[in-house]
């Protein structure tokens, strides 16, 4: 089994996990990104062979991925950065990877999915924390009940965000929720419902955000109607619902930059203290029209360290020979028990 694979994005908080954790592991990525300086120093601290470009250079990108099996794609936000690298990778027959959590990422990608098939190319995005865990929750879910009509998904724990996460919350302020409705993607305002869950540690008030599996859980169970929330602070829930009413502001230019320019004037992402003491858990329920429930539950590492251990084992399945074609889903590549492969994550069923 070779170990190259093509990690684009590389300097950037989460990249630089996935590097560390991959010479740990044996694997010998590609590094790669736009800051030629920035990569050359990770590479040579971790002895790694590097290159650099921009996605627009498109004779660059397509020879780095002429070397290589798959690539996993960190460098967001995703709505401007999937597709040029989708496109490199359909057109050298390179698996495609990444860590998005953005719904029109994958809804964009899923529309793809006869163009990869043809290619012989694995489309595969989320495979971080957005979506490995509760993809494979909802997989599980669906696997109790097969009826389920409504599944209902909950995620506590990601604690202090990286740059990359934030920069893509400040761009999509303006947007509102998004929960499926009868197979639809349908709109709702910021904070929409909010909830108790008990994540394994007594109820905690939750709310409804646009998280990933509104799109790829519908993908991987078939199941019309989803919504998914989070855990979060009663100060956060109050700005989210502010929101409704400043859109138009919080998108133009001015507020943009100021909002930015705050993100980069922040640390990077989580110390390796807070991510060594974090974890991460996901709540999941399912409901059919005859009123059976089926409940389930996940806790594993901290958000950004779990990414990386679960884009890293997705990497080494496709390195393995294990990648189909087509758009996929982590659990409809893998299967739903392919989150318990991951050290430290614990599934536990309620019911």
């Amino acid at each position: 089994m070779s170990s190259t694979f093509l990690l684009y994005g590389a300097n950037g908080y989460t990249g630089e996990l996935v590097a560390r954790l991959a010479r740990e592991r044996g694997l010998r990525p590609l590094l790669a990104g736009r800051d030629a300086a920035k990569i050359k120093l990770l590479a040579t601290e971790l002895g790694f062979e590097h290159v650099s470009f921009a996605l627009d250079e498109s004779e660059a990108l397509d020879a780095a991925l002429k070397s290589v099996a798959v690539v996993l794609h960190c460098a967001g936000p995703f709505s401007r950065t999937s597709k040029p690298m989708a496109d490199g990778c359909l057109r050298t027959g390179t698996h495609y990877l990444d860590i998005t959590g953005e719904i029109a990422v994958f809804e964009a990608l899923a529309a793809r999915r006869a163009e990869a098939q043809n290619a012989g190319v694995m489309l595969l995005p989320g495979v971080g924390f957005d979506v490995v865990p509760s993809d494979c929750l909802a997989a599980h879910l669906k696997s109790r009940l097969p009826s389920a009509t409504h599944l209902t998904l909950a995620i506590q724990g990601l604690g202090r965000i990286s740059h990359g996460t934030a920069t893509t919350m400040v761009e999509n302020i303006n947007r509102g929720g998004i929960v499926r409705r009868d197979g639809r993607l349908t709109p709702v305002p910021s904070a929409w419902r909010t909830r108790e869950v008990d994540f394994g540690r007594g109820p905690v008030k939750a709310t409804t955000i646009p998280w990933g599996d509104i799109a790829t859980a519908f993908y991987s169970t078939g199941i019309p109607n989803i919504e998914v929330y989070a855990a979060i602070p009663s100060a956060a829930r109050r700005m989210m619902k502010m929101s409704r009413g400043l859109g138009p502001l919080l998108a133009t230019a001015p507020v943009q930059r100021f909002l930015k320019n705050r993100i980069k004037a922040q640390p990077a992402g989580p110390s390796t203290e807070e991510r060594e003491r974090g974890k991460s858990f996901v709540w999941g329920e399912v409901s059919d029209d005859a009123g059976q429930q089926k409940r389930s539950r996940l806790s594993g590492p901290e958000g950004y360290t779990l990414t990386a251990m679960t884009a890293l084992a997705i990497i080494e399945h496709v390195l393995g020979g294990v990648a189909p074609a087509g758009f996929q889903t982590p659990s409809l590549a893998y299967g739903a028990d392919f989150i318990l492969e991951i050290d430290g994550v614990v599934r536990e069923d309620l019911d």
